[in-house]
């Protein structure tokens, strides 16, 4: 028998969690890493000045707080601290108060004006029972018979809508730029089926569990990760790129947290024909732009609430963030773009010298655009914030190409690994009822390449590694990770 149980590939939060799954079953597992360093996407660096810690992916975490395989962690015995700003959002709109997100309803509801009972009525049903939406939402879709289906279905009714269909029920336009901005996070024209579920569920996190950020940078995330799987014994190797099976120590199951390009290469002729040409039809979507800043001083933004919060969005209407999304569709850079930004020293001022500040902005680009978005980035910030570009003591400055040579899984800049459109709004990577499983009974993915995708919760790697525990090891289940997780979800 090999020496080894299970080896997982890749180190991202679905990664470490798959370890961590198949260690509590009492397995020995090896971690192997193409990088130096762990987290994948949830990782904390000095990009730009000493002293100042900032984020090169993921930096505010409302699936990680509210994540049923996270919650059934104990990732603050190891260290994780959640860090909840005043406001989790806040989306600045011309001519009159910001448009923001709170834990609970109230400041939402206020900034809503007309528009607040009945977003209320919409969410609350969904925010007030988000450990079983969470449950029954952060699933494939065909893995058997979903936990909750009613609170599914209705939740299904108003989140299969288009955005566009959505909004449409509201009247304030700020109420509709906050919902369109919400959804445009899966990079998606308007008019896609499904993502009013998106927004839907950005914003039920929001109320029910805020949009934190860990104390310390999302580093902590994998630090808390890392250690709770060392401490079941598992092994951790870095600096090693997996070209092949064969290069890995022979194991009984293994589970890849990498995309469906790499997953080809690395199970080879194992995986069949047929379904690696499936695979070879997997669609990725458009790239993120990014910008890492160090600050004089905090984001000097013209609306107070936006001082508050530790994300702020930036399209100031339905109609500039959907040219925005079809420009990139089409090839070209968004003139203006919309923005994602992040402020997390509003909540955590140990991520920079004292009285200075990180923030970081990304927009949306075409796959492996060449081009700079630096300038209309910080033009569009300065809209809000006038005198931005004064405060900036350093940058840096990643477009596709740079983004896809830190992570393997962003091809392209494509950070979502994979593109939210056809059947790979529901389906991912291929539409069956077990996309985690492959015609090798030994080999699964992980990634967020597979159901729900993107996202720092790590319920693709629980998944998959459940799956690979009842298919090649008879557990069903896995022992206190169920009894865990059945009582994170509340039953």
């Amino acid at each position: 028998m090999p020496a080894t149980d299970a080896v997982v590939v890749g180190s991202g939060p679905n990664g470490l969690t798959a370890a961590i799954t198949l260690a509590q079953a009492g397995l020995a597992v090896e971690l192997f890493e193409a990088s130096e360093g762990i987290g994948g996407g949830a990782r904390t660096d000095e990009l730009t000045l000493p002293g100042f810690a900032h984020d090169p992916c993921s930096a505010v975490h409302p699936l990680g707080i509210g994540s049923p395989a996270f919650r059934a962690l104990p990732l603050a015995e190891h260290g994780l601290r959640w860090l909840q700003p005043d406001l989790a959002l806040a989306h600045p709109v011309p001519g009159r108060p910001a448009v923001v997100l709170d834990r609970g309803f109230q400041a939402t509801v206020a900034s809503l004006g007309r528009d607040g009972h009945r977003y209320r009525r919409l969410l609350q049903p969904f925010a007030d029972r988000w450990d079983a939406l969470a449950a029954a939402f952060l699933r494939a879709p065909l893995d058997g018979f979903p936990p909750h289906p009613a609170l599914l279905a209705a939740f299904g009714v108003p989140g299969g809508l288009p955005i566009s269909a959505l909004a449409a029920f509201f009247k304030e336009s700020g109420t509709r730029a906050m919902l369109s901005g919400l959804a445009a996070h899966v990079i998606a024209p308007l008019s896609t089926p499904a993502t009013g579920g998106v927004a839907m569920v950005f914003a039920a996190a929001a109320h029910a569990n805020g949009w934190p950020v860990p104390a310390g940078g999302s580093q902590s995330i994998t630090d808390a990760l890392a250690g709770y799987f060392r401490l079941l014994g598992g092994k951790i190797h870095t600096g090693t790129l997996v070209r092949s099976i064969d290069e890995l120590p022979p194991a009984r199951a293994y589970v890849l947290d990498v995309s469906p390009r790499d997953l080809v290469t690395i199970g080879g002729h194992r995986l069949g024909r047929k379904y690696a040409a499936r695979l070879g039809r997997y669609s990725y979507g458009p790239a993120a732009f990014k910008i890492d800043y160090a600050l004089s001083e905090p984001v000097p933004w013209l609306d107070p609430d936006c001082r508050r919060a530790g994300t702020v969005h930036i399209g100031p209407s339905v109609p500039e963030i959907g040219n925005a999304l079809k420009a990139v569709q089409h090839g070209r850079p968004p003139n203006p773009p919309f923005l994602i930004t992040s402020q997390p020293t509003v909540v955590d001022p140990s991520r920079a010298p004292e009285g200075k500040s990180v923030f970081w902005a990304y927009g949306h680009v075409p796959a492996g655009w060449p081009g700079d978005l630096t300038t209309l980035m910080e033009k569009q910030i300065e809209r809000f914030a006038p005198g931005f570009r004064d405060l900036v003591l350093a940058r840096s400055v990643r477009g596709p190409a740079a983004l896809e040579a830190a992570n393997r899984n962003y091809l392209g800049g494509d950070i979502a690994c994979g593109a939210f459109r056809g059947t790979q709004l529901l389906f991912r990577p291929i539409p069956v009822p077990v996309p985690y499983a492959t015609p090798d009974p030994r080999i699964f993915l992980c990634s967020a390449a597979t159901p729900p995708g993107p996202g720092v919760h790590g319920m693709c790697g629980w998944h998959a590694a459940r799956t690979a525990l009842r298919r090649v090891f008879g557990v069903s289940g896995a022992g206190m990770t169920r009894a865990r997780m059945t009582e994170a979800i509340g039953g």
